[in-house]
Order: structure tokens, then sequence, then C-alpha cells
């Protein structure tokens, strides 16, 4: 029996969750773009969720699929691309989950403590831009 105490790190938040929506929806419109934004709990629960009436109806699965692979493996979707080509360590994964797994830039997991609380993924504009607008959500968290 393990005799170290772990510290609680508090989770993330509904009001966490708006705040990464509005920061990223502010910065996707300010660069011109529509995007959908998605937050999921350290569950993969969904905490919060818009998508721009002007994007695309495929956007909002994208965030979302981006959300859930950042917090699956947590790890930001642009660093997984590369793994999950054929030969990649990654290459048979989306196929041994419940849920697809989406492998574009864009979504992010969200530490806190150094402990892994949630995620958010961006879609609907160029994979860099859902990363730049999805990172910029995350600097305005702390």
């Amino acid at each position: 029996m393990s005799t170290s105490t772990r510290t609680a790190v508090a989770p993330l938040t509904t009001e966490d969750a708006e705040l990464l929506v509005s920061v990223a929806t502010s910065a996707a419109e300010a660069a011109g773009a529509t995007v959908s934004v998605t937050v999921l709990d350290a569950g993969g629960h969904l905490l919060a969720f818009r998508r721009d009436d002007r994007a695309v109806l495929i956007s909002g699965e994208t965030s979302t699929r981006k959300a859930y692979t950042a917090l699956q493996l947590n790890a930001p979707t642009a660093d997984l691309v590369e793994a999950v080509r054929p030969g990649g360590p990654l290459h048979t994964l989306p196929t041994a989950l419940d849920r697809p797994l989406l492998f574009i830039a864009g979504g992010l997991p969200v530490h806190r403590d150094g402990r892994l609380v949630g995620a958010v993924g961006i879609g609907g504009a160029a994979p860099d831009q859902d990363h730049a607008f999805a990172a910029a959500a995350l600097d305005a968290l702390v």
C-alpha cells in the first residue's frame, strides 16, 4: 500500500471552459476565421461548445474530435501527425478506441499544476490557425 499523498488539483470548471471558448473565438474573429470550439473535462465530458453559424457543419465534429484526441493522448494534436502515418508508432491506434481520433493541429490538452484537467479543440480554419487559436485560449486560462 502506498502512503504517498496526492495533492488535489482544481478541475476544469464551466467558467474556465467558457473563457477558453471566448478567447479562442475572439482570436479567430480577429483573424477573419469562423471556427467551432469544444472544451472537454478530464473525463472527456463536454463542458462547453460553440459553433459559429458561418462555419462549415463538420467543424463542430472536428473540434470535438481534436479535443478528444488531445485528451486521450495528453498531447497537442499537431505533435501526433507523424506518429500516425503508416509505419508510425500510433498508426493503428484510431481503430483501437471507441471514439475516432483526429490528428490535425488544433487540439491541446489543458493542464493545471502539471496534471491533465481537460482539452480544447478548434476546427474550421487552417490547421495552423486552429492551433494558434487554441494556444491563445490556453494562455488566457493561466
